[in-house]
């Protein structure tokens, strides 16, 4: 088993996915398996909250790159011009001659990736005290209310409600709110 090393590589943004396909297909085209080992695009699942119910999506992590995991003896020119050549790929850092990235570097890249499959939970818009929400489900549906406190942890609200012209305190879920625009 060679060593490997982790190379970054530029593409344009927006497309990474495609790319990555391309590239596999490519090393496959070429039977490259045992140079090029991995081809990742670093992003990590996030959500919102949309209409009540939590949409779970990928974010990039890095938009623009994409890590390529190859032997680096085998990283020749020959392997280097096939992958820059694919359409919207742009270079490899160090352009002819890739640079490996760091080890740290690229484990923090792959680390995100890997707890963001386990934990699967950063919230893109999250709730921030003192702003307003309105309560779609429970006992207070339809009331509208300022955040007292937010608890990411156990994904909680503490919402001021004013009832009957006082405040009282609610507890909730972030999937009983939505923002209110």
């Amino acid at each position: 088993m060679a060593v490997t090393k982790w190379y970054s590589l530029r593409v344009i943004s927006g497309k990474e996915k495609k790319i990555k396909e391309r590239i596999e297909k490519e090393i496959a085209r070429n039977q490259w398996e045992d140079h090029v080992m991995k081809v990742v695009v670093p992003t990590e699942k996030v959500y919102k909250i949309r209409a009540g119910k939590k949409v779970i999506s990928d974010r990039n992590i890095l938009p623009g790159y994409i890590l390529v995991e190859a032997d680096p003896y085998a990283l020749n020119a020959e392997l280097v011009d096939a992958i820059t050549s694919l359409p919207n790929v742009i270079h490899f850092l160090g352009k002819s001659e890739p640079i490996p990235m760091r080890e740290a570097e690229a484990n923090r890249l792959l680390g995100k990736v890997d707890e963001s499959l386990e934990a699967g939970d950063t919230m893109i818009e999250p709730f921030i005290e003192g702003e307003t929400v309105k309560i779609i489900d429970g006992p207070f549906n339809e009331f509208v209310g300022d955040i007292q406190e937010v608890n990411e942890e156990k994904k909680k609200l503490k919402v001021i409600v004013k009832i009957f012209g006082r405040g009282t305190e609610v507890e909730l879920n972030f999937m009983q709110v939505e923002k209110q625009s």
